[in-house]
């Protein structure tokens, strides 16, 4: 038997409220686990009298519902979003160039957040504004949640774009996911300049390249 999850709640931003804090910021990024285009951030601040309903983990929801739902963020809440390019993650690593999109993110809002809540375990560094990190923060906090829609549904649409120049690999369909269809496109036509180099499989496929000229 299936056992429903609990849907994101507003109780963090609740207690921040309590504590003082306003201009509270959900912060999600998109992309980590790609093996080409970039990682992107977002960062959405919430009125609590005018949330959109529907809020939940992107993970969780449909593409046409996520499209839906980031459109009501668009206009009912303040957000900005953020990218670290494929060579920023190649040079950082992608945690760090994840860390960077949200840094990014938070610094578009004008005006900013006073208090973030980051998605995960790992605090980003030299935020510009106080932050707290919550486990799970997409499935558990409403701001969160609509941080993670709105970066995926930006994500998605800048890799339907580049599927655009490069049809091979089916980017409008796994968003440059490790999928076998992905895979085979690179095995066969090789990387791109869109692919992370520092991704174990492109780094193996450059590495035979490179044996073959020698």
């Amino acid at each position: 038997m299936r056992i429903a999850c609990p849907a994101p709640d507003f109780e963090t931003e609740t207690l921040m409220r309590a504590r003082g804090f306003r201009a509270i910021a959900g912060v999600d990024e998109a992309g980590r686990g790609p093996l080409a285009g970039p990682v992107v951030a977002a960062a959405v601040i919430l009125e609590p009298s005018d949330i959109p309903t529907g809020l939940a983990d992107s993970k969780t929801l449909t593409a046409a519902r996520r499209e839906t739902i980031a459109a009501e963020i668009r206009a009912r809440a303040r957000f900005a979003i953020a990218e670290a390019s494929v060579e920023e993650i190649d040079a950082l690593n992608i945690l760090q160039a994840s860390h960077l999109a949200m840094r990014r993110a938070l610094a578009a809002l004008d005006p900013g957040p006073d208090m973030a809540l980051i998605d995960g375990n790992r605090m980003p560094g030299a935020l510009p504004c106080g932050a707290e990190t919550l486990v799970r923060g997409d499935a558990r906090c409403l701001s969160i949640a609509a941080a993670s829609i709105v970066a995926k549904v930006a994500r998605d649409a800048i890799m339907a774009r580049l599927a655009r120049e490069f049809p091979a690999y089916g980017w409008d369909r796994n968003a440059g996911y490790p999928v076998p269809a992905h895979l085979a496109g690179l095995n066969r036509w090789g990387p791109t300049p869109y692919h992370r180099r520092s991704f174990a499989p492109v780094r193996k496929i450059l590495c035979e390249e490179y044996k073959t000229t020698l």
